[in-house]
């Protein structure tokens, strides 16, 4: 919605460094508007027929994969992934919708005699209200889908506040939905530089009855801060700093493409991104060779270019940690088997990048590194592969591979983390509950523990 005295901020092409739009900055007034309006349709929304909400979520799912073309041009002109990625990420956002529009009839209550048989106990699902949920910019199309769906599926009206490095996606699918069917005030979109400000404000507003984020453990913390005192429920998607282990016994042409994808897809700007590679000693030269082939294969340039597999970094502070991180890794005795350095010319681009002979305790390792490089540690025994991947205070995902199912699920058992690719690099799924544990967040997201976390459960004790 337009500012009224926030001015307007700029969205930067980060392959060229240059001006894409001005958007206008919303202040706290308009943070307030957008509940006003959310807060004004929410009972008429709550009210509105299963199958009804179904129907506009299941012709925005149609709209996003007619339009695909186009909002992937517009994905990787504003967050700098390569198109293919991009083309992607629009269709896997539009499963979201396709998914919520299937679940959206199937908000079950329940209904039970009570043990002593006094009285029957009925559950019912009821929408948990005004939802604040605020998305990153490195998939500013699924992260915004995988909140909104679930939101209107259970009958919650929505505030989105994108990005400010990608707002524009999130505009536009405001627009497909408008398309789709949505009655005005169900989703407001809120584009702001000012987000701790227009944050707070919300969550200060006793309408606001949910906050779901996604983004970093330490702005987590300061949300749930401001969350906890005024007891507004929330879920929480933090960082990561995901584990590949490879074992011996690997499949390593199934490790290397697995590697590719849990690796590399976005770049590397991903919570679900391989951060730390631990090979068992036997097959890691073996298994490093290969990888620094397949990253170097990988062409480097604007992501909206035909041909390009590799795009920039989102902006000039993201490539400088990535870049400082490896530098540190380097002068700690790590080598660079490709990459490592950041290329002459304009843009936010770092090269695709294998370490080996890392340290296992240089800072590389305790970061998420959100950037196309890869640090390979060597271990000998299981525990010993167990506690690296264990050590770290994030626990999203983790990734392992083995050709022994026994110890592929046993290892799976014993990493912490909410989410195991077992010889699998992508774990992601609309019908599958996303999240993790430690500082990685709080509850879950997609299947059916997404929808659920759109409700509150009702108890009615009731006697005939």
């Amino acid at each position: 919605m337009p500012a009224s005295d926030g001015g307007t901020f700029e969205v930067v092409d980060p392959a060229t460094g240059g001006l894409l739009a001005s958007v206008s900055s919303g202040t706290v007034g308009d943070a307030i508007a957008c509940v006003d309006a959310a807060a004004a349709a929410a009972a008429e929304w709550a009210a509105t027929p299963p199958r009804q909400r179904s129907e506009i979520l299941r012709r925005t799912h149609e709209l996003l994969v007619e339009r695909a073309d186009d909002l992937a041009l517009l994905i990787s002109a504003e967050n700098g992934k390569a198109l293919p990625d991009a083309r992607g990420e629009v269709l896997y956002s539009a499963e979201f919708f396709r998914w919520y529009a299937e679940e959206a009839v199937r908000v079950r209550g329940e209904i039970q005699t009570a043990p002593s048989g006094a009285n029957r106990i009925i559950v019912l699902r009821q929408p948990v209200g005004v939802a604040v949920l605020v998305t990153p910019w490195n998939f500013p199309a699924a992260m915004a889908a995988r909140k909104i769906a679930p939101a209107l599926a259970a009958g919650c009206t929505t505030i989105l506040k994108p990005a400010g490095e990608t707002p524009l996606t999130a505009l536009a699918i405001a627009d497909l939905m408008e398309e789709a069917g949505l009655p005005a005030g169900v989703v407001n979109v809120l584009p702001s530089r000012r987000s701790g400000e227009v944050v707070a404000a919300m969550l200060a507003d006793p309408r606001v009855r949910k906050l779901s984020f996604t983004g970093s453990t330490e702005v987590g913390r300061t949300l749930l801060n401001l969350a906890n005192e005024h007891i507004v429920n929330c879920s929480m998607e933090l960082g990561g700093n995901a584990p590949f282990v490879v074992f011996d016994d690997a499949d390593i042409d199934a490790a290397v493409e697995g590697a590719m994808v849990a690796k590399m897809r976005n770049g590397g700007e991903a919570c679900t991104a391989a951060n730390r590679f631990f090979v068992q000693e036997g097959i890691a030269a073996e298994f490093a060779t290969r990888l620094a082939e397949a990253m170097s294969a990988l062409t480097m340039g604007p992501g909206y270019s035909s041909g390009t597999t590799l795009g920039p970094l989102v902006n000039a502070k993201t490539r400088d940690k990535v870049a400082s991180l490896v530098e540190q890794a380097l002068s700690a005795g790590a080598e660079a088997r490709i990459g490592g350095v950041i290329p002459d010319g304009p843009g936010f681009f770092y090269p695709a990048t294998v370490l080996t002979n890392v340290a296992p305790d240089a800072e590389i390792l305790q970061s998420e590194i959100f950037g196309p490089v890869a640090p390979v540690v060597t271990f000998r025994t299981d525990d010993e592969a167990i506690d690296l991947a264990n050590n770290t205070e994030y626990g999203l995902v983790s990734y392992v591979y083995t050709t022994d199912l026994a110890r592929g699920l046993r290892v799976s058992e014993a990493v912490e983390a909410g989410m195991v690719g077992l010889n699998r690099g992508l774990v992601s799924d609309p019908a599958a509950p996303f999240g993790g544990v430690k500082e990685s967040g709080l509850g879950r997201e997609g299947g059916t523990d997404g929808l659920l976390a759109f409700t509150e459960s009702k108890y009615i004790a009731v006697a005939w």
